[in-house]
């Protein structure tokens, strides 16, 4: 090609010099003229406008990896009936605490006994579920388990993939507490003894539950109310402590 043409640009006989040369198009002399053959590129103008600003570093290509999600760990609530395992999950669920409760009704009346101490209307008759975070690198979600005897059968679905469980116990009730206590000795489950203190008082100091429910010094026993959050929590991470020693010895072994 002998020119450059476009629509700006006519295109420069040959032998002459180039019509889209510094000198054609902006006046000023530029030196010799180039040699026949292909025109040079045309040097640019000043700009008029400000130059682009220096860019800061560039991001990396492949950011940092997201943060784990926390490892989720089931604990169960168990009881016997109208203990307080609904008000324990109620107290401590960062989320509206899932619950099954159901009127009670005449037909209960000597099957159901709340004791003389509570008011208490309604009844579990399948699950309760709740979750708290504990930091972020892990979270709890807790099933409350239904008390009555007839729901029995729904205990062994309910406690699969369970790392541990809070045993809930009435002090004033402790005939209740027989099975439960029997129930997770029987599967192996870690579990921890929590008397929860109806209007602030228990009917029995500890020791004398120990002894009346004939559990092992390694089984922990606190007292906590189910109606404080903070109460509920300090129980919940004990029974977390014991099954963490149960899971930690199991990988020893």
């Amino acid at each position: 090609m002998d020119s450059v043409r476009s629509p700006d640009w006519p295109a420069a006989p040959l032998g002459g010099l180039a019509a889209n040369s510094a000198a054609a198009r902006y006046g000023t002399p530029s030196g010799p003229a180039p040699a026949v053959g292909r025109a040079q590129p045309p040097h640019p103008a000043a700009p008029a406008y400000p130059p682009a600003p220096v860019a800061g570093p560039r991001p990396e290509a492949h950011p940092g990896r997201r943060a784990a999600p926390p490892v989720p760990v089931k604990i169960l609530i168990a009881g016997g009936f109208g203990v307080g395992k609904t008000t324990t999950v109620g107290a401590i669920s960062e989320i509206a605490p899932l619950t099954t409760e159901a009127e009670m009704t005449s037909a209960g009346i000597g099957i159901d006994d709340p004791g003389a101490r509570s008011a208490k209307t309604t009844t579990t008759v399948a699950m309760d579920f709740g979750c708290v975070t504990i930091d972020r690198s892990l979270k709890l979600y807790l099933f409350g388990t239904p008390g009555q005897a007839r729901f029995g059968f729904m205990w062994d679905d309910l406690a699969r993939g369970a790392l541990g469980a809070l045993v809930v116990v009435d002090s004033s009730r402790l005939d209740d507490c027989y099975p439960v206590v029997d129930y997770f000795e029987q599967a192996g489950l870690p579990f921890v003894v929590g008397v929860n203190a109806f209007d602030g008082r228990l009917a029995l100091d500890l020791d004398a539950i120990r002894w009346a429910l004939a559990i092992g010094e390694h089984v922990p026993l606190v007292r906590f109310d189910a109606r404080d959050r903070l109460s509920v929590r300090d129980t919940l991470l004990v029974v977390l402590d014991r099954a963490l020693q149960r899971a930690t010895r199991d990988r020893g072994a």
